[in-house]
């Protein structure tokens, strides 16, 4: 989902045609409220990856104070942040980089430039998701499997594991079924290849 922020209906409804002519799912806000209003609703992060759009000047809430405040929620690295201005000028865009934003174009910009910036920003918001998604499986683990987990990474066999932790074959076998199960994956090959 592709975020567009502009106080110029115009520029959001070119901007999210110009998205969906990419195949890009689009939705235009008129102010930064409007915008974190929709992101607090709780339906979620879009698997398919979120990039927002950000215009830098718009008033009541400028987009450089709208990043600051998406990066204080910590709603910003899912959610790259592109900023387009009319306005820019190098430092304001060094700034926005050194801060975190994805990346920063004047107006007038290549629109296949932009959407394909763009189409980058998703896939980095989709590996993003992706990683979060591993970090609360893991985290849902207990102390116990969490311990199993590392000597399954570490190639060893369940008896190996058993006489390591001083607990029978059998407790081995059902911490590493549910670690299996709590993380999704089948095979210890797979395990391994999720937490590389």
């Amino acid at each position: 989902m592709l975020h567009i922020v502009d106080d110029e209906e115009i520029i959001r409804d070119s901007l999210a045609w110009l998205a969906r002519s990419r195949n890009i799912a689009a939705a235009g806000y008129e102010s930064a409220q409007a915008l974190l209003s929709a992101l607090d609703n709780p339906s979620g992060f879009d698997p398919d990856g979120e990039c927002i759009l950000l215009d830098v000047r718009m008033p009541d809430m400028s987009g450089v104070a709208l990043f600051n405040e998406l990066t204080a929620r910590g709603l910003a690295r899912r959610r790259p942040v592109i900023f387009l201005t009319g306005h820019g000028d190098v430092p304001m865009a060094v700034d926005m980089l050194k801060n975190g934003a994805f990346d920063f174009f004047e107006k007038p910009f290549n629109d296949n430039q932009l959407m394909d910036r763009v189409l980058q920003a998703l896939e980095s918001s989709r590996a993003a998701g992706a990683e979060d998604a591993v970090q609360t499986r893991l985290a849902g683990l207990s102390a116990r499997e969490r311990e199993v987990l590392d000597l399954i990474l570490a190639g060893k066999m369940n008896k190996v594991i058993a006489d390591e932790l001083g607990i029978s074959m059998r407790t081995v076998e059902v911490h590493r079924a549910h670690i299996f199960d709590k993380m999704n994956v089948k095979t210890a090959v797979e395990l391994a290849r999720l937490l590389k």
